[in-house]
């Protein structure tokens, strides 16, 4: 092995084609984009320079302010729920259904399989208020709460997005983190065991610490998809009421395509690349830190 990484003509064999697909595919697109942010106009009537004004415009838009906010606390609500939820169900899956956990953590996973559409539909099924009454709030009826519009009102239809997106990838983040409890050495557990510790103090002090590493990627991970999020908001409310659950994404998505201004529509896909990219790297220093004090 240290013979070939150590022959050039050996690595630019193995990682060129990779490198030219990756650059065809992601890199070049990247700078086209950056490329029209200094642009007007669309593809009927052309393109022509206009210097930093679609900067400008991003930093007085309160659209845009208003979409990264949702962008931003989307992303940190979601992320938790999905990492918390995927790491209780994997302790479960380790430390209380063992070798019987394979059908539940199928059961579990199968949500991830499922078209995004159809998961919004069904959510839209058990949410609705009118023409018929969805099971949310039939069982609120039936405890003597009226019923709630839950794509009504913005803050409403933000909680019904989070829960759906939670329940569609918690069994992903199970897997992923089972994957990671399974590698804690099995001495480690019993000597702890025999040093008293049980319950949450094992998991707190033993657990959880040497879990960290595919934690901290599972976060990572789940934070970059949370940031562009798309498919489900399109699929459950597609920005309503109003733009109050449009997101980076689509707001970028509608000025592009359905208002033709792609110039405007790449700066605000630059916005969200700096956006990921920042705090990808915050969620790496803090990981680096709290790995280097453990």
């Amino acid at each position: 092995m240290h013979r070939v990484l150590g022959d050039r003509k050996a690595v630019v064999i193995l990682l060129g084609p990779a490198l030219l697909v990756y650059s065809l595919i992601m890199l070049v697109p990247m700078l086209w984009s950056v490329g029209y942010s200094f642009t007007k106009g669309n593809t009927i009537e052309g393109f022509s320079g206009n210097g930093v004004a679609n900067f400008h415009r991003l930093f007085t838009d309160h659209a845009v302010r208003d979409a990264l906010w949702f962008t931003l606390k989307y992303a940190v609500v979601v992320t938790v729920g999905q990492v918390v939820a995927g790491y209780l169900l994997a302790l479960l899956y380790v430390f209380f259904l063992k070798r019987a956990s394979a059908l539940v953590r199928t059961l579990v996973f199968f949500p991830v399989v499922l078209p995004t559409v159809a998961v919004g539909l069904l959510f839209q099924k058990f949410f609705q208020v009118a023409p018929q009454t969805g099971p949310v709030n039939s069982l609120l009826n039936m405890v003597g709460l009226d019923s709630v519009d839950w794509f009504g009102s913005a803050g409403h239809a933000f909680w019904v997005l989070v829960v759906m997106d939670v329940w569609r990838s918690m069994g992903f983040y199970a897997v992923l983190l089972f994957a990671g409890l399974v590698d804690v050495p099995e001495e480690v557990l019993e000597s702890a065991r025999l040093d008293g510790a049980s319950g949450l103090r094992l998991i707190r002090h033993i657990v959880l610490p040497m879990s960290f590493p595919v934690l901290m990627s599972s976060l990572i991970f789940s934070i970059n998809g949370t940031l562009k999020v798309f498919d489900s908001v399109v699929a459950l409310t597609n920005g309503g009421p109003g733009n109050g659950t449009t997101p980076l994404t689509l707001y970028m998505f509608q000025t592009s395509f359905t208002y033709s201004d792609y110039g405007y529509g790449s700066t605000v896909a630059l916005l969200l690349t700096v956006v990921c990219l920042l705090v990808t790297l915050v969620v790496f220093r803090v990981s680096r830190r709290d790995l280097t004090e453990s």
